[in-house]
């Protein structure tokens, strides 16, 4: 592995990892009401996943980087009937051809309660299986539920150019 690819993951895991002071959720919080409503400009849709679904969760800002061997991390908010529950953590580590970094947005839907509970006990993983529909205008029209989650991302910024494999794994936290 290089040298950049270790440093690059390391950083990612290491923002990741940092704890959430109540000023930090709140501001968290607004962001993802703004990703929330940039998902639905971009595809009015998706509001059919929004009110249908168990429960989402949206990462408003996921960064991205690789070269080889990659990574990604952000921070989100579990929302239940409409109400934010709790935070998640997602981070990903991907392996193959890939070069650059990118920032983005990522919404998960969980169809079931079920899988709902599953994700809050940690237990949801995605691997390689499991595609994002990058959203755009009618893209959700076609877009199924594939073992109980659908995943949609949009593009923030950055160029990134890859043929990996690699999975993304969550850590739930409930508001106290």
């Amino acid at each position: 592995m290089s040298k950049l690819s270790l440093i690059t993951i390391g950083l990612l895991l290491a923002i990741s990892s940092f704890g959430q002071s109540a000023e930090k959720i709140e501001t968290l919080k607004k962001e993802c009401d703004e990703a929330k409503q940039a998902f639905l400009k971009q595809d009015s849709e998706l509001s059919k996943f929004f009110s249908g679904a168990a429960g989402y969760v949206i990462f408003p800002n996921v960064g991205k980087g690789g070269l080889g061997v990659g990574g990604a991390a952000g921070t989100g908010i579990l929302y239940v009937g409409g109400n934010k529950v709790g935070s998640a953590k997602m981070t990903q580590v991907t392996i193959g051809f890939q070069a650059g970094g990118q920032a983005y947005r990522e919404v998960v839907f969980f169809e079931t309660n079920e899988q709902l509970e599953r994700f809050k006990k940690n237990k949801i993983e995605f691997s390689a299986q499991v595609s994002a529909v990058a959203a755009a205008a009618g893209a959700s029209a076609d877009a199924k539920y594939n073992g109980g989650v659908a995943v949609f991302t949009m593009a923030k910024k950055g160029l990134m150019y890859e043929a990996s494999v690699g999975g993304q794994k969550f850590k739930y936290t409930a508001f106290e």
